[in-house]
């Protein structure tokens, strides 16, 4: 019989997510893998599928029913254990595989789980990818095998190692710089996934790290979404322990966030923008990110002459543009950078080496790499707000703020380049809420705008 998927799960292009044990539970993720393998098998994969978890309580639990779906229509299965998201899909991109299957809630609390679907190219399934596999899970009856098909489990723990050393060989990173420096790194990682590989990628470095959150037990002592909100810890621990910089990671280690050698949290915008400068300097070429990016990265693709490209929020959105467009460098403003030397996804570790390249190549603190570049204020909200409304919502606010141009390409983003602001509102594709973000040259300015259209949907709503 076809599956049925619980109303409160959601669904996204790239998998689905939600609470443990209500609509999650090992039947349903057992029930999806073993769809996911059928398809795969279906569509003429031949190669193994790999399967990795991040930190959370629940993940062993889910891993092994994972597992047993995809053994159960004969998939073969590569199991990598607990490691970073983007250690997965570098491995399913560098072994040539079928796919693979993440479990992770990313940045969701730790009631929170989620299974995201992977490609043979190492990204997230695309939106066509998905409604096929979505037909195919709704309308497919599963052919489980017989006893004497079901493949081995072939398990894998060198994937993070050859990760780091992918990150260590690329030419943007000049290890033997970065160790003269000794840099003394506070880090944050939440008990996710990321400790371990963020503590050896950053030895490597000769780097010397000051920690908190590096226990990878999935109990979270903070809210897990690396925003500068969140890291008043790791402020006061890089004040207390004079590092040169601070780090924060999201529990499956595909984001970082940064604080600088004062205590100050940049926000995650930041990340991407000082990252990229450091691969633009060296080789000059497009840039892709989303549409609710910091227009800081306007400026770092202006002063390299080379073209900014923007995609709708989703790394997959992000991933095909970039291929499209033949970039060098990309990614999201939640602090998700990506190389396409390495792969097309989203990489913390990666992340962390071009931040401390970007400290070699300034020859100062992270305040003096941010202070090269215009300075922004960003202001997010996420309201309960109807999706049925939406519509109504966008014409109000078009009529309301004249002036601007306007992009209905996800949900709808409007901008003022000539007063240095824009604001953008989209219904959300891992929480139940709607996403209301505005940027402008000063906080007061970025939450009078945002306030202001608060107002206005109170009326739409």
């Amino acid at each position: 019989m076809p599956i049925t998927l619980p109303q409160n799960l959601m669904v996204s292009v790239s998998g689905v997510r939600g609470r443990v044990g209500n609509p999650l539970t090992p039947e349903l993720m057992a029930q999806i893998a073993a769809a996911f393998g059928t398809f795969m098998i279906t569509e003429g994969a031949g190669g193994p599928i790999y399967v990795g978890r991040d930190s959370r309580v629940s993940g062993p639990m889910f891993s092994r029913a994972v597992i047993s779906g995809l053994q159960s229509v004969g998939a073969r299965v590569v199991d990598l254990g607990m490691v970073p998201t983007p250690t997965l899909m570098l491995a399913v991109k560098q072994a040539e595989a079928s796919g693979g299957i993440v479990i992770t809630a990313s940045h969701n609390p730790a009631d929170w789980n989620a299974l995201k679907l992977v490609t043979a190219e190492g990204v997230f399934l695309a939106k066509e990818q998905s409604e096929h596999f979505h037909q195919f899970l709704n309308n497919e009856d599963l052919q489980r095998v017989s006893w004497d098909l079901i493949e081995p489990v072939i398990e894998d723990r060198e994937a993070c190692q050859r990760h780091l050393s992918g990150i260590l060989a690329l030419p943007e990173v000049d290890v033997e710089a970065i160790k003269r420096r000794g840099i003394r790194v506070a880090l944050d990682c939440v008990n996710g996934v990321g400790g371990p590989a963020m503590a050896e990628l950053l030895s490597e470095l000769g780097c010397t790290v000051e920690a908190i959150g590096m226990n990878p037990d999935g109990r979270f002592p903070r809210d897990p979404e690396p925003t500068a909100a969140n890291l008043t810890g790791l402020c006061t621990l890089v004040r207390d322990t004079g590092s040169e910089v601070g780090f924060a990671v999201d529990p499956d280690a595909d984001r970082l966030s940064l604080v600088d050698e004062t205590g100050r949290a940049l926000g995650e915008d930041l990340t991407l923008a000082l990252a990229s400068s450091v691969v633009l300097v060296r080789n000059p070429g497009p840039v892709v990110t989303n549409l609710s990016t910091s227009q800081v990265l306007d400026d770092v693709a202006d002063s390299f002459s080379v073209p900014l490209t923007r995609a709708p929020v989703g790394e997959i959105n992000v991933a095909q543009q970039m291929m499209i467009e033949e970039a060098v460098v990309g990614g999201e403003g939640n602090g998700g950078v990506i190389l396409p030397a390495l792969h097309h996804t989203r990489d913390a570790p990666l992340a962390a080496a071009l931040i401390l390249q970007a400290l070699i190549d300034v020859g100062g603190p992270l305040s003096f790499a941010a202070a090269r570049w215009p300075s922004y204020a960003i202001v997010k909200e996420k309201i309960g707000f109807p999706r049925e409304a939406l519509p109504q919502a966008y014409e109000i606010l078009e009529s309301d703020l004249d002036g601007a141009t306007v992009d209905h390409a996800d949900g709808l983003r409007l901008s003022w380049r000539d007063r240095s602001t824009w604001l953008h509102l989209r219904p959300s594709g891992t929480e139940p809420v709607v996403r209301l973000i505005a940027e402008a040259p000063d906080e007061s300015r970025a939450k009078a705008l945002i306030d202001h259209v608060l107002g206005l949907l109170e009326g739409a709503g």
